[in-house]
């Protein structure tokens, strides 16, 4: 079974390539680079989506047609949306919704049209296993790899991990107004993001098993000073890695 592991972050994926070890074979497809190779013992094939729902569905397809894969994780950053949630927290998908799909009078906001859903879950024993490697991780992991001065900078302390609603969409939220406003409409979701749901879509159209795993970067809205690139580098990537290495240890 070959895993398909994508990040929207070059980061999180540069530091995977390190536990990679040797490359079966690097394939330039699409202005994408495919890494195949065995991460901890497991095929997989490794890909920088880049941004956006289009440069996902783009990426996950190539995944599946072209490489074969049997399943698909994809890792990244996220803002918060539930203010109960803090930069360094993780989120586990439940549902991911195409907050920005809108074909009214045709369907119904969020619905997909042709497809009658308006939202993709993911499999429960599989989003169990990814709950319980975040645990894992948190628990054992990051303090080793992380330290207390450094978890300071970006003022995580006590990170925890749920299971929630993902709103994706080709927009970045940086202000309140516009997280209260895709509250209301989609009042149970964790986080926002921009490419989750879109990787949901395809992965459910091929019949494909999928998991979305998410770090609280930010609050997705005006109070998001954080230093974006230096919390990917230095704090996503980290999480990213340490939460992969106890999934692909678990069978699920």
């Amino acid at each position: 079974m070959t895993i398909g592991i994508m990040s929207a972050m070059r980061e999180e994926i540069q530091s995977l390539m390190v536990e990679l070890g040797a490359v079966d074979q690097a394939i330039h497809s699409g202005m994408r680079t495919y890494h195949q190779g065995r991460l901890w013992g497991k095929p997989v094939v490794l890909v920088f989506s880049r941004w956006g729902k289009v440069a996902a569905a783009s990426t996950v397809t190539h995944l599946i047609a072209r490489f074969g894969v049997d399943e698909v994780i994809f890792s990244g950053v996220a803002g918060a949306a539930d203010p109960a949630l803090n930069v360094g927290d993780v989120i586990i998908a439940d549902k991911l919704y195409q907050h920005d799909m809108d074909a009214r009078p045709l369907f119904p906001r969020h619905e997909i049209p042709l497809l009658g859903l308006t939202a993709f879950e993911t499999e429960p024993q599989r989003r169990q296993a990814a709950v319980a490697a975040a645990h894992q991780f948190l628990t054992y992991g990051l303090p080793t790899l992380l330290s207390p001065t450094q978890l300071a900078e970006f003022h995580i302390a006590r990170p925890k991990v749920v299971e929630g609603d993902v709103a994706s969409g080709d927009k970045f939220f940086a202000n309140k107004e516009d997280l209260a406003e895709l509250k209301k409409r989609l009042p149970l979701v964790a986080c926002v993001e921009m490419e989750g749901a879109a990787v949901a879509q395809v992965c459910h159209e091929c019949g494909v098993p999928f998991l979305v795993i998410r770090t609280v970067s930010d609050s997705a809205n005006d109070a998001a000073p954080i230093d974006f690139p230096k919390f990917v580098e230095r704090v996503a990537s980290v999480y990213s890695r340490g939460i992969l290495r106890h999934l692909l240890n678990r069978s699920f």
